[in-house]
């Protein structure tokens, strides 16, 4: 059966990502050759959700995927980046879900970093 989940971030730079995963986030890996790392995620979780509004409106762009960081304390995580040298959006929102802040990742733009408000899954016991 299903083992495991593997998201890929594609990037212009993909050093330059890679090094942010490992430098700033400091996320362990294991090379696979040649400087292609894969790294161990925290534990994680997915959703589905419908690609139109309550009133039937198509949202634009619709993406098929999205990757997000997810933290307990947005303040204090966007605090800890931006001492590291990250670039953070300047404004964290409250978008109902939770609070958000958009995290530039070299290479790869902006991901969304969140405090979730809602239960998490990736800790429900197998």
């Amino acid at each position: 059966m299903i083992n495991g989940f593997h998201t890929l971030i594609y990037s212009d730079d993909a050093d330059a990502t890679r090094a942010f995963f490992r430098d700033v986030l400091e996320w362990p890996s294991v090379d696979s050759g040649g400087g292609w790392l894969i790294f161990k995620t925290p534990p994680s979780e997915i959703g589905m959700h419908p690609n139109q509004g309550p009133d039937g409106t198509i949202w634009q762009p619709v993406p098929t995927h999205q990757v997000s960081l997810m933290c307990d304390d947005v303040e204090a995580t966007v605090a800890e980046l931006r001492a590291k040298g990250v670039e953070v959006a300047d404004e964290i929102t409250d978008e109902g879900f939770g609070l958000v802040a958009l995290v530039t990742v070299p290479g790869a733009g902006q991901m969304q970093l969140y405090q979730p408000r809602h239960e998490v899954a990736h800790s429900l016991p197998d």
